[in-house]
């Protein structure tokens, strides 16, 4: 018992020293670097040991770059970087290719970017999905408050027509790659 008593003192007086600063001009010299580092979000967060969350996985995907590239123009990343949990139903590049001609392109212009988030948002379930809790028939009310329908036919499933061909789980939730952009219904 005193050994350990010993040990804890000696080890906070080791940290007390490593804590005194020697002057100010360190303390000014991070501020700045400190604030460049915050005020990115969890989306600029860089780290190569953990689980990557939805957006970093996408992000990591030559097969979504489509989709990327819409949540950046519909200001959606940042949403999707955080803690969660998400299910995203994410469409390939080959099912954005699928869509009228043009559409892609006209979804993300500024000016349209309201029915693009809404688009985005048909992909989005708050809260983790997995795929035992999907039962035939099951309706999902996705982040635009719109519903997408689960249909399970033995070991294939899909949703709202789109058929679920991965799936790969995340930090911050769990994603299933699509055959088909979701586009709800008016």
């Amino acid at each position: 018992m005193k050994l350990f008593r010993y040990l804890t003192v000696a080890f906070s007086a080791i940290l007390l020293s490593c804590s005194s600063n020697s002057g100010n001009q360190t303390d000014q010299a991070n501020d700045g670097v400190s604030q460049a580092v915050t005020d990115g979000g969890q989306a600029t967060v860089q780290d190569d040991v953990s689980q990557q969350n939805i957006v970093q996985v996408a992000s990591g995907s030559a097969d979504h770059t489509t989709l990327v590239a819409a949540l950046k123009a519909a200001d959606y990343v940042d949403a999707l970087a955080n803690a969660g949990p998400f299910t995203v139903f994410a469409p390939t590049n080959e099912a954005f290719n699928k869509l009228p001609e043009g559409t892609v392109d006209n979804l993300v212009k500024p000016e349209n970017q309201a029915q693009l988030r809404d688009i985005l948002e048909n992909h989005v379930y708050i809260g983790v999905m997995r795929e035992n809790m999907m039962r035939d028939g099951l309706k999902l009310n996705q982040a635009n408050m719109k519903n997408v329908v689960i249909s399970k036919d033995g070991d294939k499933m899909s949703v709202s027509g789109a058929n679920i061909v991965a799936t790969v789980p995340c930090s911050n939730g769990i994603i299933y790659v699509i055959d088909k952009v979701l586009v709800p219904e008016e």
